[in-house]
């Protein structure tokens, strides 16, 4: 049996409909009210005239039968009912950047073919700017927030929307073709709207796979699993605009667990979500990468909190330093740290646990169920025993994406066909260790070719992050008339420090070959970054003279 998420949320919902499902500020929602609360959205949404209009089997890959809902608000638990609401409207939602500026957002809604946005109050001047030069947007439905704006001429209330909308589920064809769009970071390139159909995202990465590792097998599986959960409290640390936000929310919910947010959503303030944690005895928490790992840190320097509940941090979507992975163990002694590696186009490919007894390591991970690497030309798929230290592509295999929106070309790139079966290949260079583990190099679109050896970005970055005055640091490339490019390092240093060019690449000495070092520094007070924690390689150009 295949499922489609308005399933899964209805079925998890019949099982556990009095246990807390989503905590942020002092709005606390069991998996009951979630699930009526949802449905009452997605009743707004088909009376707007929302929903599908063609079925999978009439389209291309890198087609899609469905109007879009387009979500531009920071994490609060209207995100999660406009998922969830959308999904049973069988209407496909995406994730908007809530830093993009006009020119941005107008590409984006463009190339989306958004019909409708669901956005915070704060954000209305700007949705009312893109009303008059993207005349595709139809239906505009405004989350009242202490910004003070008014309700946009012809625009609903949340509220009273579903105070006056049914709660019963409407009576759809829902199916496990449905789409789950997300929308790439657009940090190496302009954004992509990736298309998963529900049932393989949901086992990719959303809840389908149980801890044990076998897939959920009907809708009462999934009641049972999450009837029988419920341990764990999860703060979610990035925007849900981001994947890996969704990810571990979704599944976290079929897990039958309570997902907090903290209170401030606007950005990360460490303060605020370390009290989150000690407030919420929360057990588990995600964070993407040194991003947020490195200032919750110094505030646990500068503050002692109760962190008694922690036993699980993951982080996705950026690198987490050994350094760092260290700090987390050292303080709290009984904590797993897990890194977790995959992307928009793969689901959750693999993880590297590390923990007191184990130690700690970055760049190599234990693959997940599909996870492979392809060799270089794209003509086999390595083996793990005898191809061992090969360089290749990171792959996934099974469930894996339709394509990207509008796109054949870059679908057809993506995800091609080896052997009569079809891969996800995003760009990330890739080699099977001694130990059938896959080190992971970094993506070939921020490769810089130095002296005719490749680099890798994310290589260099952690090696200078073993630095103790390093706060941030991103590398890029830029034309050399000696090497063709010359490695430019872009560096913060923590407050107050005092470390020279010299002290870093001494450090930087002790970890990669002399080839890769920067050959040129540029310090920064602040890295740019993503909302969600991501190194901007557009920005790092920019700053490097590339």
């Amino acid at each position: 049996m295949e499922f489609n998420f308005a399933e899964v949320n209805e079925a998890i919902a019949a099982a556990i409909p009095d246990r807390e499902a989503l905590i942020w500020r002092d709005r606390r929602l069991t998996h009951g009210q979630l699930a009526e609360r949802s449905r009452r959205l997605a009743n707004v949404l088909v009376e707007c005239g929302l929903g599908s209009r063609r079925e999978r089997s009439e389209l291309q890959p890198w087609e899609s039968g469905q109007d879009h809902l387009a979500i531009y608000m920071y994490n609060c638990n209207e995100w999660v009912e406009g998922m969830l609401g959308a999904f049973k409207a069988r209407v496909a939602p995406l994730n908007v950047n809530y830093r993009y500026v006009e020119e941005e957002l107008i590409y984006l809604f463009r190339n989306s073919g958004a019909r409708a946005v669901l956005y915070h109050a704060e954000f209305a001047p700007r949705v009312a700017a893109l009303r008059e030069k993207v005349p595709e947007i139809e239906v505009l439905i405004q989350v009242a927030d202490d910004s003070g704006n008014a309700l946009l001429p012809g625009a609903i209330d949340y509220d009273a929307a579903l105070a006056a909308a049914a709660s019963t589920l409407p009576d759809l064809p829902h199916s496990p073709d449905d789409l789950y769009m997300l929308y790439t970071g657009g940090t190496t390139g302009m954004p992509k709207g990736v298309l998963w159909r529900s049932a393989d995202i949901f086992m990719a990465a959303m809840g389908g796979r149980k801890p044990d590792g076998t897939e959920a097998v009907s809708l009462e599986d999934v009641g049972a699993t999450a009837s029988g959960g419920g341990f764990m409290r999860m703060l979610v640390g990035p925007p849900m605009m981001h994947g890996a936000a969704q990810w571990g929310l979704f599944i976290n919910m079929a897990l039958g667990n309570t997902c907090v947010f903290a209170n401030d959503n606007q950005k990360l303030e460490p303060h605020d979500f370390l009290s989150t944690i000690a407030r919420e005895k929360i057990s588990t928490l995600t964070l993407v990468g040194d991003a947020f790992a490195r200032p919750l840190l110094d505030q646990m320097e500068r503050q002692e909190y109760d962190l008694s509940t922690v036993w699980l941090v993951s982080s996705g979507g950026a690198p987490l330093s050994p350094r760092n992975k260290q700090a987390f163990i050292d303080r709290l002694p009984n904590v797993m740290i897990l890194d977790a590696i995959g992307s928009s186009e793969t689901g959750a490919q693999a993880s590297n646990p590390s923990t007191k007894a184990s130690g700690v390591s970055t760049g190599t991970f234990k693959p997940g169920a599909g996870a492979c690497v392809i060799a270089a030309d794209f003509g086999r798929v390595l083996d793990p025993a005898t191809d061992i230290g090969e360089m290749g592509w990171f792959a996934q295999q099974g469930r894996v994406p339709l394509g990207y929106l509008g796109d054949p070309e870059k679908t057809a790139k993506t995800f091609p066909a080896i052997g009569g079966v079809r891969y996800s290949v995003p760009g990330d260079r890739a080699r099977y260790t001694t130990d059938g583990s896959i080190e992971v190099l970094g993506r070939d679109s921020v490769t810089i070719n130095s002296g005719g050896e490749k680099i890798f970005a994310e290589e260099v970055e952690g090696a200078l992050k073993h630095h103790h005055d390093v706060f941030d640091v991103v590398v890029a490339g830029r034309p050399s008339e000696k090497w063709g490019q010359e490695v430019v390092a872009i560096v913060a240093l923590r407050e107050g420090a005092t470390a020279t060019e010299a002290d870093l690449l001494a450090e930087a000495a002790t970890h990669i070959a002399r080839f890769k070092l920067p050959k040129v520094f540029i310090f920064r007070d602040v890295i740019q970054r993503s909302p969600s924690g991501k190194a901007d390689y557009r920005w790092a150009k920019e700053q490097a003279g590339g």
